[in-house]
């Protein structure tokens, strides 16, 4: 089977995205796929969902901060981002997902707006609510270890 011509050929754009997410969440690339999937046909519906073709190209997550490439049309980059923005779990985890840029090649977008290599959380013992907790510091966001789970804090809100 011979190749489109070039002006026959579906064009994409790639979509530089940031996951952040508690220290102890699991995240691969078929679950945050498949949750693209999920948001887009509630958002624009199964045929929308079809017309943007959203796919993940490149995932990475550790530690509770990952990055990814996410391919969609050209004519449809609006419509990505804003499934994108409706994002907030994955497999019951909540996550935080934005955009960093928009871009024409893989290439372009992985050097431009993904982070290599990802942060290395500090892990530290802090004073938070009148007791030592154990916390993931990143950059200025502090992770802090409760009774329930996370709690996210500041420099304001630590001792």
């Amino acid at each position: 089977m011979r190749h489109l011509p070039k002006h026959l050929r579906p064009r994409w754009r790639y979509l530089g995205v940031d996951i952040e997410a508690w220290p102890d969440a699991r995240i691969d690339r078929g679950q945050f796929q498949r949750e693209l999937y999920y948001n887009a046909q509630n958002l624009i519906g199964d045929v929308g969902s079809t017309e943007i073709d959203l796919s993940v190209f490149g995932f990475r997550f550790e530690n509770g901060d990952g990055a990814a490439v996410v391919r969609v049309r050209r004519d449809a980059v609006e419509r990505g981002r804003a499934v994108l923005a409706c994002v907030n779990s994955v497999d019951d985890q909540p996550v935080r997902v934005t955009v960093r840029g928009v871009s024409g090649t893989v290439r372009a977008c992985e050097e431009r707006y993904i982070r290599r290599p990802l942060e290395r959380p500090e892990e530290r013992t802090v004073a938070f609510e009148n007791a030592d907790r154990f916390a993931f510091v990143r950059e200025r966001r502090i992770a802090v270890r409760t009774d329930n789970g996370f709690a996210g804090a500041t420099d304001f809100d630590i001792e």
